[in-house]
């Protein structure tokens, strides 16, 4: 069964990430740079006129764990390529498990490390003393809209690492992508402040949304209506990504 099948899988690619923390936590390191300082580089923007926090630091959090998704889900073929080049794959094709649970339990995973970055990431941020929301359920729909954000670019990257074949080309297309995605969004300041053609660009980009739908979950009064928005795009992009993932995948295994 496709159900049972993707959760063995995920469960042996957990326990490879388990016996090597090192790299999970080292993943953390970047974000946690990020936050630090940039916080303290932008501060005087939050006395902007209009600006929607009281400090920088709460303001950029979400848009730092959308980045940490981001970043950590671009190189999630480069996994799936070496078991391809290593023949992994094609043992698997010729035992009775369910072909969609190769790709979609490697894409859950790159989901599940992700998140487990956001999640040290939050604790940090409480710890910093930033002005969050304490809502559980706010706070849960945040995380649930980061994750699968993480599943979408999980699995575009994946489809897009099956088309080239090489990790080379795919690492030139991965920064390609998260550098202008990330800087067409709200990750780092609020759009209203954004030259006009890259409004534009935010408005067809998937990263804003997501950043949107955690920001009004984590930061003041959530607002449901913006955050049902928001989520149902990155769910749609999330839905689309995979389907095409998995198309291609099914067609490389003839």
């Amino acid at each position: 069964m496709f159900a049972t099948d993707t959760y063995h899988l995920f469960a042996k690619y957990m326990k490879i990430t388990w016996r090597q923390p090192l790299w999970t936590l080292f993943g953390l390191a970047q974000p946690l740079i990020w936050l630090l300082i940039f916080s303290d580089l932008f501060s005087s923007m939050a006395q902007l006129q209009g600006w929607p926090t009281t400090d920088y630091a709460t303001f950029f959090l979400p848009g730092v764990m959308v980045m940490t998704v981001l970043f950590g889900s671009a190189w999630a073929g480069v996994s799936l390529l070496r078991e391809i080049n290593f023949g992994t794959v094609d043992k698997m094709m010729v035992t009775p498990i369910h072909r969609g649970s190769v790709l979609f339990s490697r894409v859950l995973h790159s989901a599940a490390t992700v998140m487990i970055q956001c999640l040290v990431l939050l604790a940090v941020a409480f710890s910093m003393g930033l002005h969050l929301n304490l809502n559980a359920a706010a706070l849960l729909a945040g995380l649930v809209a980061v994750w699968t954000l993480g599943i979408g670019f999980a699995a575009l990257s994946n489809g897009i690492a099956i088309v080239l074949r090489r990790e080379e080309p795919l690492v030139v297309v991965g920064n390609f992508l998260t550098l202008p995605l990330m800087f067409f969004s709200s990750a780092m300041m609020p759009v209203k402040y954004m030259p006009e053609w890259i409004q534009w660009c935010a408005l067809v980009n998937p990263i804003n949304y997501a950043v949107e739908a955690a920001r009004t979950m984590f930061v003041g009064s959530a607002d449901w209506a913006l955050y049902g928005k928001g989520f149902c795009i990155v769910l749609g992009f999330a839905v689309a990504a995979f389907a095409w993932a998995n198309f291609t995948f099914m067609k490389s295994r003839g």
